[in-house]
């Protein structure tokens, strides 16, 4: 198989699975499909999403409306480009690690589809910092700052599933335990790689740090109340992180 099939399906693959956008155009049969080897496009997935969100933002400032209610609608369309993925695991978490007496009941409650108080909660301070501190920054600065921070968000979540185990034996999380070593180095590099090109050396600096001490807290949260990762867990910790490295930007 051709290494443009190969890049080709992790894209698929990676779309599929972090966003809501079409990938008929690119999924053919009969190519090597992967979840685990598409980690490495995860940043460019990300990056490219928020990409989108920032031109929007950039766009309604253009015509005239004010920061805050322009980073109110980016934030929207994040939200809908991504199906609101990350923020269901967010909620999800919320809930689990809120509600439940012990592992076993934290897990349960994680698959609930209804969303509780916690979960609320967690939901509304997340969509609250982000659309403030993108308000908080000049125009410019967010059109840069948003793909960085979709990017690192992506490659704190591999960090996460790289460092601990899956919480349960049945999941999408579950088929993941196994990453390619390349895969990983690569989802790492480029996130960096994106940081480092588009902010200054200081604000790349404190960005990719920021996402490593996210990354990490997810990671000690996981472990401490549910023994290890699970799909919910990923999706609160892309959350999670895009919110402190936006926060620690603006």
């Amino acid at each position: 198989m051709s290494i443009a099939a190969r890049l080709r399906a992790d894209l698929v693959c990676g779309l599929g699975l972090l966003t809501r956008l079409p990938t008929g155009w690119l999924a053919h049969d009969g190519l090597p499909y992967s979840m685990t080897r598409s980690l490495w496009c995860w940043p460019l997935i990300g990056a490219g999403v928020n990409t989108l969100a920032a031109l929007a933002y950039g766009a309604a400032l253009w015509l005239g409306l004010a920061p805050l209610p322009a980073a109110g609608w980016c934030v929207g369309l994040l939200l809908l480009v991504c199906g609101g993925l990350h923020e269901d695991g967010l909620a999800d978490m919320a809930d689990g690690c809120g509600g439940g007496s012990d592992r076993a009941r934290k897990l349960e409650i994680m698959r609930d589809s209804r969303v509780g108080s916690y979960g609320v909660m967690a939901l509304v301070v997340a969509l609250l910092v982000r659309t403030t501190a993108l308000a908080a920054m000049p125009g410019p600065a967010a059109l840069v700052v948003l793909p960085v921070a979709g990017a690192l968000a992506r490659a704190a979540m591999a960090g996460v599933l790289w460092r601990l185990p899956p919480a349960r034996n049945n999941g999408l999380a579950s088929t993941m335990a196994n990453l390619p070593r390349t895969a990983l180095l690569a989802c790492m590099g480029l996130a960096v790689a994106l940081a480092a090109a588009l902010l200054p050396a200081l604000s790349a600096l404190t960005a990719c740090a920021v996402a490593m001490v996210a990354s990490a807290v997810m990671c000690r949260l996981a472990r401490w109340q549910l023994g290890g990762q699970t799909g919910d867990v990923l999706g609160a910790t892309a959350v999670v992180t895009e919110c402190a490295v936006l926060t620690a930007l603006c």
